[in-house]
């Protein structure tokens, strides 16, 4: 973990610089008018929640609030809220959200951050990573005709690998890991999809988008989480992530409609937290509620600000773009 002021500098002092500041308020306004030309509609959710969600590696903030007996927490995304304001009828939506993760610091981590996400209904998934990459270029600056790759989850792995994630067997997967510096007793204990994240955070990610915006799609359908299943190919979920030089900005979805099958994800993801010893928190029935009542066909996605700004600024760790990181706030 880097620091982000001079050694000394005073404590009180933003960890940003004010032209950076400045930088961040202007590129907020852009964000606003691009989905204002869109004609796709502000919401601002509530942060503070009754549930925390299921998802094995997300871990809500805990909030202990006087007068509620029960416990509240921070969110980990407005996606939950802003389903329920597409299954009432809300149309396209966006959102620039801060939100709260714990166990997260690193130079790209903060536990707060700001996320801008949005929903578009009838568009497909191509429709929606031709639009994060418009606004994304926007925000970064970069040319509009500039190169923009597009890659299946397989491709980036036989590329950089040679492997083929779909169909490698567990120990093909942990040697990999080893040989490119996991450390056995990890690589031992890892499960599939632990195994499958760390080469593509470690290994994969690092080298792609470094001559222009990358799109990884068509994940592992045991990475679905909220996206449809690929109706041509069960093994893939409808989902995709952003990569430029070398960092992950972005994550979409078709977002999956069907209360049962979310039901069951969850129901599954409440499992291995008991199996890990993690909080098993309730579902959201209200979510739930929501999808059988009726979502509309609907493509999402979450865009990681600040780490947009870091590469806009050329900034090495996520405090230099922030008024005040987590160790000055």
């Amino acid at each position: 973990m880097s620091s982000s002021q001079p050694p000394d500098a005073p404590a009180w002092r933003p960890s940003a610089p004010l032209a950076t500041l400045r930088l961040r308020a202007e590129l907020l306004a852009a964000a606003r008018a691009f989905f204002a030309a869109r004609q796709v509609l502000e919401v601002d959710t509530a942060a503070l929640l009754h549930h925390a969600v299921t998802d094995v590696h997300l871990h809500n903030a805990q909030v202990s609030l006087p007068g509620h007996a029960a416990p509240l927490y921070l969110h980990t995304s407005p996606e939950y809220a802003m389903k329920r304001l597409l299954a009432a009828g809300s149309g396209d939506i966006y959102q620039i959200a801060h939100v709260y993760r714990g166990a997260e610091r690193s130079r790209l981590h903060n536990p707060e951050f700001m996320l801008i996400e949005w929903y578009r209904c009838g568009f497909t998934l191509p429709q929606l990573m031709q639009e994060v990459a418009q606004l994304a270029g926007v925000l970064l600056g970069l040319d509009a005709g500039g190169a923009i790759d597009s890659v299946s989850y397989s491709e980036a792995f036989l590329r950089t690998l040679g492997c083929e994630p779909l169909q490698a067997a567990d120990a093909t997967l942990r040697v990999l890991a080893m040989r490119h510096g996991l450390a056995a007793r990890l690589a031992q204990e890892a499960g599939r999809d632990e195994l499958l994240d760390w080469l593509m955070g470690a290994v994969i990610g690092p080298r792609l988008g470094c001559d222009g915006l990358c799109f990884v799609h068509r994940y592992p359908a045991s990475q679905a989480s909220l996206a449809c299943l690929d109706p041509e190919d069960a093994r893939v979920a409808l989902r995709f992530e952003l990569y430029y030089r070398g960092i992950e900005l972005a994550n979409g979805f078709e977002e999956l409609s069907a209360a049962a099958e979310q039901r069951a994800r969850f129901e599954a993801d409440r499992l291995q937290r008991r199996r890990r010893s993690l909080p098993v928190p309730d579902i959201d029935e209200a979510l739930l509620a929501a999808l059988a009542a009726g979502l509309p066909p609907v493509c999402g996605v979450a865009l990681g600000f600040d780490r947009l700004l870091m590469l806009r600024t050329g900034a090495t760790d996520i405090a230099q773009v922030l008024p005040f990181g987590f160790e000055f706030a």
